[in-house]
């Protein structure tokens, strides 16, 4: 929700993380967006370049298969899924946004690993604009958040 109390969650630092993201390029303009704030943020919280793994896939549900191959793979303390779905005229608006969103989860629980799903469902173009930068931002922040915690819980499997 825009402009929600998200709460503070104290300081964050992402020295020595290792992040993966994968980012679908369909509406490109607003998934590049949500990458650039996501990376930027990433940066603010000392995560290092060489630490961020980018990648691209051509929608919202190819992302779940391209996080689960990162996931299989290991060496990631958290990922992060980009994407933006808006609606249109047929009932696809649902699958796709559905679909995407639960196989986002089901890669995390079955790998016991965070991932902060920034896959934006909006009604317009103008919801996705005015969300772009700050659940870019949200996600990087998420994912180290999850990141931190997971390691302090001891969830990693």
């Amino acid at each position: 929700m825009l402009n929600a109390n998200k709460g503070a969650a104290g300081p964050l630092d992402g020295r020595g993380l290792r992040i993966g993201i994968v980012q679908a390029r369909f509406n490109e303009d607003i998934t590049n967006a949500l990458a650039e704030a996501c990376l930027a943020e990433l940066a603010r919280l000392d995560v290092q370049p060489a630490d961020i793994e980018h990648v691209l896939v051509p929608g919202a549900l190819e992302v779940p298969l391209a996080l689960q191959a990162m996931a299989q793979r290991g060496g990631f303390d958290a990922l992060v899924a980009l994407g933006c779905i808006i609606r249109g005229e047929t009932y696809h608006f649902e699958l796709v946004a559905n679909e995407s969103g639960a196989g986002v989860t089901r890669v995390g629980l079955d790998h016991r690993l965070p991932i902060a799903n920034a896959i934006l469902t909006t009604e317009d173009l103008p919801q996705a604009v005015a969300r772009q930068t700050d659940k870019g931002r949200d996600a990087a922040t998420v994912a180290v958040e999850m990141a931190r915690l997971v390691q302090r819980i001891g969830g990693r499997a």
